[in-house]
């Protein structure tokens, strides 16, 4: 069953010092040794990135450089399954917004449920509890593998 890896999966990924950077590491490792589907969205790298050089004293920002940032982007597209964006996922996600009358970050995860139903993808690797609201995919953290 393929996976999509939510945003914040890969920032702890990338945050050298965060504590629950190895309990991720490990539940990637469980999921690829049951040869599991690890995926990504284009929103998800575009999140990643703006959180990777956002200032540290910002919102959780890791201060990275571009260059540093596009190195860790490109281990993302070498070893993810790329889900891209179409005009379906936009149907989809304004279907979402409509129906569920969605506002402000919720928006966001609605662009990501999207792109999961488009893709038939129904498990979400993530910290978020946000997307239990969808009880069309299966939310899964990594403490739960």
């Amino acid at each position: 069953m393929p996976y999509l890896v939510d945003t914040n999966i890969f920032i702890r990924l990338a945050s050298r010092n965060d504590p629950k950077r190895q309990l991720t590491l490990d539940a990637l490792t469980k999921l690829r040794s049951r040869n599991e589907i690890l995926c990504y969205t284009p929103q998800i790298v575009s999140e990643f990135w703006t959180v990777c050089t956002r200032p540290p004293a910002e919102r959780g920002g890791l201060g990275l450089s571009a260059e540093q940032t596009e190195r860790k982007v490109r281990v993302i597209e070498r070893y993810f399954v790329l889900l891209p964006d179409s005009e379906a996922t936009f149907r989809e996600w304004r279907n979402l917004v409509a129906s569920q009358a969605l506002l402000g970050v919720a928006v966001h995860d609605a662009k990501v449920v999207a792109s999961m139903h488009v893709h038939g993808v129904r498990n979400l690797l993530t910290d978020d509890a946000g997307f239990k609201r969808y009880t069309s995919i299966s939310v899964v953290s990594p403490t739960e593998l």
